[in-house]
């Protein structure tokens, strides 16, 4: 694999990122959309401005474009109250992953668990003792990624997304710390 960095996103990436999300939602619509998202509609140009005000937005360059994205802050969606969580944690001890995503022409070469374990390794130095996530219950690439690095299923969610097609999803947690 050739070099990588991956720093936290700025207001200069802004228009890149947005590209990679067109680009990946371009990509879905011509192949098998296993996330459910739309172009437009998620995520946007409004997504990354927001994960980079708020200091949560991560990219991964690779040869000199950015080849993928994650969002890592505290944000547990409505519906996460009805997760089975193997470790109850306080809201500021969870960290969540949002909008974690490669670019089509970096897909197959591992960009994917290199960003999930940058979020599990940030969320630690947040000294975050659980990250969580949820995933289209149809998203089997995803589903098998989280569980191939540890994700444990803590149960189905409706999280209010049934009116574009996605009424389910499935819930996962890591346990990155146990409290004493």
């Amino acid at each position: 694999m050739k070099e990588f960095t991956i720093v936290q996103g700025s207001s200069e990436d802004i228009e890149q990122i947005a590209e990679l999300y067109d680009s990946v939602n371009d990509y879905l619509e011509s192949h098998i959309n296993y996330p459910g998202w739309r172009k437009g509609i998620y995520p946007t140009k409004e997504d990354a401005q927001a994960g980079v005000k708020e200091g949560t937005l991560y990219v991964l360059w690779a040869e000199g474009k950015i080849a993928g994205s994650v969002i890592v802050n505290r944000l547990q969606e409505k519906g996460y109250e009805t997760g089975s969580w193997s470790q109850e944690a306080k809201p500021e001890d969870v960290a969540v992953i949002h909008t974690f995503l490669v670019h089509p022409d970096f897909l197959g070469r591992g960009f994917g668990k290199i960003l999930l374990e940058f979020a599990e390794e940030k969320a630690r130095e947040q000294k975050r003792t659980v990250i969580r996530l949820d995933v289209n219950e149809r998203n089997t690439p995803a589903i098998q990624l989280y569980r191939k690095l540890g994700y444990c299923f803590a149960g189905k969610a409706d999280l209010g997304y049934g009116e574009y097609g996605i009424p389910w999803f499935e819930l996962y947690e890591k346990i990155l710390t146990r409290e004493a």
